[in-house]
């Protein structure tokens, strides 16, 4: 997986980031979601970095990036902070604006970044989510199903973190099982799967995850409402899977356009992870935006 890239560790105010660097040309910042780390982009990254300078880390608290305790105010891992990371990376690398791709938890962190920081931000791409805000003011009986897990993992520490310890690598392959909708074996890498096995069996990253969650059931929450006024300026592409919660549960579009100015986007013949169900399908639409 990712041939021709480099391995690289930035200190950044946080802590350490690790990532994984390759191509040439204008630089495209790959964020990636829960339960996975920046493997989950090694089908579509070669071939992005044909044109690109492609950086895919691990964020805050995930694959080999640190993992700093939580606080009582979930602070460490407001996506503020985890978006602040990836602005000081990217300065360290060179890169005072770049485009942007976010999935999942991801897209949560690209959201913000691009709220923060729209300077920085040349086009954004946000991966089956819709704004946490949204989401949080419109629970129903079927989406609360279905993402059962934003519940879980909000209990107080250290309850859900007690509960996965117990067997991370069957909480893992359930998670990837019921959200993809198949066989993991038939839809993921087994390359990739063990990585992702490998990080998530960590207590430190099951802390971590239960905080990333907990964080935006509370303090993002607060960050989102006192920017519900601010529409992002760039141009704004969204993506999600024809059989997945999102699409079940609202008008994806519809959702970005109250948060965005230039919104355009389409689902795609999957569920939930696009870039490892239907690569070819999301490398034509990155190709296309940005």
């Amino acid at each position: 997986m990712f041939d021709g890239f480099t391995v690289k560790d930035i200190e950044v105010s946080g802590g350490v980031i690790h990532m994984r660097i390759g191509g040439s040309g204008p630089p495209l910042l790959l964020l990636h979601g829960y339960p996975q780390t920046h493997v989950m982009w090694h089908e579509i990254a070669p071939d992005l970095a044909q044109d690109f300078t492609v950086i895919a880390p691990d964020l805050r608290g995930y694959g080999d990036s640190a993992k700093p305790l939580g606080d009582d105010d979930h602070l460490n891992y407001s996506k503020r902070e985890m978006a602040q990371d990836q602005v000081e990376i990217m300065a360290e690398l060179g890169y005072e604006r770049f485009s942007l791709a976010g999935h999942d938890r991801g897209g949560r962190v690209a959201h913000r970044l691009a709220l923060d920081h729209p300077d920085r931000v040349e086009r954004l791409a946000v991966l089956d989510i819709v704004p946490t805000h949204k989401l949080y003011a419109n629970v129903t009986k079927e989406f609360a199903t279905a993402y059962y897990h934003w519940f879980f993992l909000t209990q107080p520490f250290d309850f859900p973190e007690r509960l996965i310890g117990a067997d991370p690598q069957y909480f893992l392959q359930k998670l990837l099982d019921h959200w993809s909708g198949g066989d993991i074996d038939a839809i993921f890498s087994p390359d990739a799967v063990a990585e992702y096995v490998r990080c998530f069996c960590d207590p430190a990253a099951i802390h971590a995850s239960c905080e990333d969650y907990r964080a935006a059931a509370s303090i993002d929450l607060s960050h989102d409402e006192a920017d519900l006024d601010i529409k992002l300026g760039c141009p704004v592409l969204v993506l999600w899977g024809k059989h997945g919660v999102m699409q079940r549960h609202c008008d994806v579009l519809d959702a970005w356009r109250e948060r965005a100015l230039d919104v355009s986007g389409a689902s795609l013949d999957c569920a939930h992870f696009l870039a490892e169900e239907a690569p070819k399908e999301t490398l034509a639409a990155f190709r296309d935006f940005f």
